[in-house]
């Protein structure tokens, strides 16, 4: 079974190719950027990568027995036309995993507007640390592990369970094709506003995940969050733990007010007490989630407690990438208002009255859109300074934003301009905060090279 995967080198779709090579399965693909380091993890385990989307790819003596086709193609593209009108086999990643991979595995799924790749690979991390052995597929790189995806020799398969829809021909949610029997539903919020027209839109789809969790499974829900009992509401048949900070079965009690340290209780039993070195509310909900989860899955919570000190996050989540003359730099993956906020506040919990400096780039598709306009100076209120990208195709004013912050923010139209501006305005003692779900032209380690020179 000769598989090509059209899209090969997004987040998803690498780790897809890396389970299905990891199966013994010949795996090729193609992608409009090739590009390390995805492309060169590929290459090393054997898979071979075409530049660009054309029919040529999926033709000659041997041609692929089954298309793997990613969410970002669309009609029009070359390689998706051909595969049309030659009636090859095809399917969507998420469906292909479901199929092919996930059945007869006990799988626990983490969904969630925020905190999904934390999540992820803090489950991973814990039941590795109960000799369980999972397998994952996360949309980042777990720093406890090194790559994206793996079998695992366990029972277990944890995977981030995005509500993104699964390909241009199958607009369900990638989650409804996991089938897990644990399920985390850690928040939900307005996001994705390319595909959905409002927050019920979302819930719909977050209820779909509900509807496949069996009787003899779990469900795993943010205590604090309305709109998760509203979902709830809607049916459930399957037992509920809920968790929150003060509130839920299982609960957390700060001893740190950045989110460092913290007592756990499952419904009132003292559990223990968690060091670690994540920060923030949000980083404590991510904690409970996971540790309720790998209980759910047959893990003892007390045996668990020290594995947190050990956990390494997920590359670009308030990722630390240099200190120049006392200017701390770091790098984190930004795409929502709440996320920022709750970052950022984890981050003035940490350092006081130091100063923040912050690099944002609308980055996302709701962000491009403006769908979250209104709610970005707000969520930037901990900030000192904020210079924020508006690149010039960004079709509304950046000025929505920087009048809000009331003299704290600018905004530049490039990359160069941005580094400049932060590099005049830091001074020792700072912290920067590159804030973006894209590349941002490799912001931050330029910053870092400006402050070196």
């Amino acid at each position: 079974m000769r598989l090509h995967i059209l899209g090969i080198c997004g987040t998803f779709m690498g780790g897809v190719a890396a389970l299905a090579r990891e199966l013994g399965l010949p795996v090729e693909g193609s992608d409009a950027n090739v590009y390390p380091p995805m492309s060169d993890q590929l290459q090393a385990l054997g898979i071979t990568l075409m530049q660009g989307y054309t029919a040529e790819h999926l033709q000659g003596r041997e041609k692929p027995d089954l298309i793997v086709v990613g969410n970002a193609m669309t009609r029009g593209n070359p390689a998706i036309e051909y595969m049309l009108d030659q009636q090859l086999r095809y399917v969507s990643g998420p469906q292909w995993l479901g199929e092919t991979l996930l059945a007869g595995r006990e799988v626990l799924a983490v969904a969630g507007t925020h905190g999904k790749t934390t999540t992820t690979s803090l489950l991973a991390h814990l039941l590795e640390s109960a000799g369980l052995a999972p397998g994952f597929l996360v949309g980042g790189v777990p720093g406890n592990f090194g790559i994206s995806a793996r079998l695992g020799g366990g029972k277990p398969f944890v995977i981030e369970a995005d509500e993104y829809d699964s390909a241009f021909f199958d607009k369900r949610s990638k989650f409804v094709h996991y089938r897990p029997r644990i399920a985390i539903l850690n928040n939900l919020e307005y996001d994705h506003a390319d595909i959905f027209p409002d927050v019920a839109a979302i819930q719909r789809q977050f209820h779909h995940l509900v509807r496949t969790v069996p009787g003899n499974g779990r469900l795993i829900v943010n205590a604090h969050d309305e709109r998760l009992v509203e979902v709830l509401a809607m049916g459930c048949w399957t037992p509920v733990e809920s968790f929150g900070i003060g509130q839920g079965d299982w609960q957390a009690e700060l001893i740190e007010a950045d989110g460092s340290a913290f007592a756990v209780r499952r419904r009132g039993e003292l559990i223990g007490e968690v060091r670690w070195p994540l920060l923030g509310n949000h980083s404590v909900m991510n904690a409970l989630a996971a540790l309720a989860a790998a209980t759910a899955a047959g893990a003892d919570p007390r045996a668990l407690l020290p594995a947190f000190a050990t956990f390494e996050s997920v590359k670009r989540r308030m990722e630390v990438v240099g200190e120049v003359a006392g200017v701390r730099v770091y790098d984190d993956f930004a795409h929502h208002p709440t996320a920022i906020a709750t970052t950022l506040a984890g981050l003035r919990a940490k350092v006081g009255q130091a100063r923040i400096l912050v690099a944002l780039e609308p980055r996302s598709n709701s962000m491009r859109l403006g769908a979250h306009a209104d709610g970005l100076a707000p969520s930037l209120a901990a900030a000192d300074s904020v210079v924020f990208l508006h690149r010039p195709e960004l079709p509304w004013d950046a000025k929505r934003v920087t009048d809000a912050l009331q003299g704290r923010g600018t905004a530049v139209p490039t990359v160069d301009a941005l580094v400049s501006a932060l590099r005049t305005q830091a001074r020792a003692g700072d912290h920067v905060v590159f804030m973006s779900n894209g590349g941002f032209e490799n912001a931050p380690r330029r910053f870092v090279e400006a402050l070196r020179g």
